[in-house]
């Protein structure tokens, strides 16, 4: 079958480089793609979100299966408008339906979700700014520290949490008033604070069914110690060293399996990934959020673990015979670390050509805010590598992974030199 992967980041170039593995897979197309995905499919030059050119690239390649990679095109309905084109409904689209997308589209969205379905979290509270000063009451309330967080999608970066009531109350009306986060920030949503540590759970539905992927967990942070501003994620570990069985019963138990019976409960029709972000407190689950497809650079250690053939997967997701499929695991651990532009998550050069890539041969290479020119390999964004190991443990894989990057360099590159430090 010919396929056709949406994105043009990390966790893309990871979904490429697994889906080329499978004997199913005749034709590869990513749009708009980047120079590692270039290497193994044909990269087409649309936005995610140009569903109309999306819709022509599709009837000109004869596209079988599409798979959505980030989440604004799920949230604009990209599903729909598929189901809805008489030219279009025959294909296979991997990724939830609009209503359905909300899930990570609405953070307000979300926890009415996990209450009505009482799946474990934060309490909580939303606000706009018509009602500011009973946001201002809301925080007076908590005790320190304050989670504040722009109810609509601003790439993983709409998440404050602040020590001092009198900074939260200043970012709360910067975030409503100033709309700090654009439209994202026009609803505020307010938490209590959990303490302990986070985990990704990632789920695979047919919208009947599930299967649970391995555990990561990333490192949100630019800073080593989990310090500085939220980035898009600096490096990831899988499995989750303290996800002990018994932890990873009760996160099936009350989070997954609510979830997805929730969905069903609630006609939200979903056939795609359900990323869970957990927080370990005590020995207690509790959901911090919901995305509504992989995460980056989760992805990265999470499906080259995956032994099962991907695109095998994603036709009993859409054929609804998720369950008669075994997922095979590779049992060792895998870690990947970000090289980043020298500035992000603020202001950063992009130009920067890449050297080493070539060389590095214990780890793989995957390309993230990179592209092709003129024969070089230059930067292009703010995450531009992901260095993915395998070792027998954690702390072996995550030594491989500092080993390769040692051959690679870029002006101006940056990483953080302790993922896995807090484990």
């Amino acid at each position: 079958m010919n396929i056709l992967v949406l994105g043009s980041g990390g966790r893309e170039h990871t979904f490429a480089w697994k889906i080329a593995q499978s004997k199913q897979c005749n034709g590869l197309f990513v749009a708009p793609g980047n120079s590692g995905t270039e290497e193994i499919a044909t990269n087409l030059n649309i936005a995610v979100t140009d569903f109309n050119a999306i819709k022509q690239a599709v009837l000109e390649k004869n596209i079988d299966m599409v798979v959505v990679g980030p989440e604004d095109p799920l949230v604009q309905g990209i599903h729909d408008f598929f189901l809805n084109d008489e030219a279009l409904k025959k294909v296979n689209v991997i990724g939830p339906q609009k209503a359905a997308a909300q899930l990570e589209g609405s953070k307000e969205f979300a926890k009415e979700f996990m209450m009505r379905h009482k799946i474990p979290t934060a309490a909580y509270k939303s606000f706009t700014k018509h009602n500011l000063d009973e946001g201002y009451k809301f925080l007076e309330s908590l005790k320190p520290p304050y989670v504040l967080k722009a109810d609509g999608l601003a790439a993983g970066k709409g998440v404050l949490i602040l020590s001092n009531l009198d900074e939260a109350k200043t970012e709360l009306k910067h975030m409503l008033v100033e709309a700090k986060f654009g439209n994202a920030s026009n609803k505020v949503v307010i938490e209590e604070f959990l303490d302990g540590i986070e985990l990704s759970c990632f789920v695979l539905t047919d919208g009947d069914n599930y299967k649970i992927l391995p555990t990561a967990k990333d490192y949100k942070r630019i800073g080593e110690g989990d310090t500085g501003l939220n980035t898009g994620g600096m490096g990831a570990v899988s499995p989750v060293p303290f996800a002990t069985p018994d932890f990873l019963n009760k996160i099936e138990a009350k989070v997954v399996k609510p979830t997805v019976d929730g969905l069903k409960k609630d006609n939200l029709p979903y056939i795609g990934f359900i990323f869970i972000g957990l927080i370990k407190v005590g020995n207690e689950p509790k959901v911090i959020e919901y995305n509504v497809r992989m995460g980056d650079p989760e992805t990265e250690v999470v499906l080259p673990r995956l032994k099962t053939d991907l695109v095998e997967i994603f036709k009993g997701m859409s054929n609804r015979t998720l369950s008669d499929i075994d997922l095979e695991i590779d049992q060792r651990a895998a870690t990947t670390v970000m090289l980043v532009s020298g500035g992000y998550p603020e202001a950063y050069e992009k130009g920067m050509e890449i050297f080493g890539i070539n060389d590095v041969s214990d780890s793989l290479v995957f390309h993230a805010g990179a592209k092709s020119v003129d024969g070089k390999i230059v930067t292009s964004g703010g995450r531009v590598l992901a260095i993915t190991s395998f070792g027998a443990t954690y702390q072996e894989a995550i030594k491989k992974s500092y080993q390769s990057i040692n051959k690679l360099c870029f002006d101006k590159m940056y990483y953080r030199k302790d993922i896995g430090f807090d484990l």
